[in-house]
């Protein structure tokens, strides 16, 4: 049985070069049936047949002078999407995985106003996820969180070293041993709802970095709407979070 690096099979059935078959493997966009191919490196059967699912298209939700709302694809990178419209600058970010509302402002005057909303947390973001476990009441989270920044981002409950952070879980359906949650957060820590979620024993399906044990093709975490100033922004929910499976 023949071998090779996994990489070097997808860039010699897909006829690209090998840079285009590691990239598309480490943004998560490869498959083999329903796994995700996770190592560009690893050795597998030269026969493997692979699929790429690549993100779809990106949707503008609104846009003027000041702010364009986009609904962000799940496995794309918020700078991405700042790179592909010319003169827009990111006021928050979206984890990859995440899909949903995402903002962008456009001038100096309206980016400073709209920073400033975030940092004075009156900003509104509304989110949805699917959970391990079930979950059959309201929740609160007051759980202080610190970032690591060293290479991949990673966060924890730290209560010398965090930051404050609140989150506010809303039950809305339970499927099997998974519940559909609304999640509400105040504050805007990295990875704040995954490591929130996790604390209290249901980390988002598929955030295997916090401890989920369900592999899906993504973290199921959407943000579906976001408050700033006077505007209201909301992304529909894509087909794996409106129904889990």
């Amino acid at each position: 049985m023949a071998t090779d690096k996994a990489y070097k099979v997808l860039a010699q059935q897909q006829g690209i070069s090998n840079n285009k078959a590691k990239e598309l493997i480490d943004r998560g966009l490869v498959f083999v049936d329903d796994r995700k191919v996770r190592i560009a490196r690893a050795e597998i059967n030269t026969e493997t047949r692979f699929r790429i699912e690549y993100p779809e298209d990106i949707e503008i939700l609104y846009e003027d002078e000041d702010i364009i709302a986009v609904n962000k694809p799940a496995q794309v990178d918020s700078y991405e999407i700042q790179d592909a419209i010319e003169g827009a600058e990111l006021l928050h970010r979206l984890d990859r995985d995440t899909s949903g509302v995402l903002l962008l402002g456009r001038n100096e005057e309206f980016i400073k106003k709209a920073v400033k909303e975030f940092k004075n947390r009156r900003v509104e973001k509304h989110y949805v996820a699917w959970v391990d476990g079930v979950i059959y009441e309201k929740m609160e989270i007051d759980e202080p969180i610190f970032t690591v920044k060293k290479g991949k981002a990673f966060s924890m409950i730290d209560p010398i070293r965090g930051k404050k952070a609140h989150t506010v879980v809303h039950p809305e359906e339970v499927q099997g041993k998974k519940s559909k949650v609304k999640i509400d957060i105040t504050t805007g820590r990295t990875h704040q709802i995954r490591v929130h979620l996790a604390h209290i024993g249901h980390p988002v399906v598929g955030d295997e970095q916090y401890g989920s044990r369900t592999q899906s093709k993504r973290i199921l975490l959407h943000s579906a709407k976001m408050k700033i100033l006077d505007y209201e922004f909301n992304a529909k929910e894509p087909k794996d979070i409106a129904r889990y499976k």
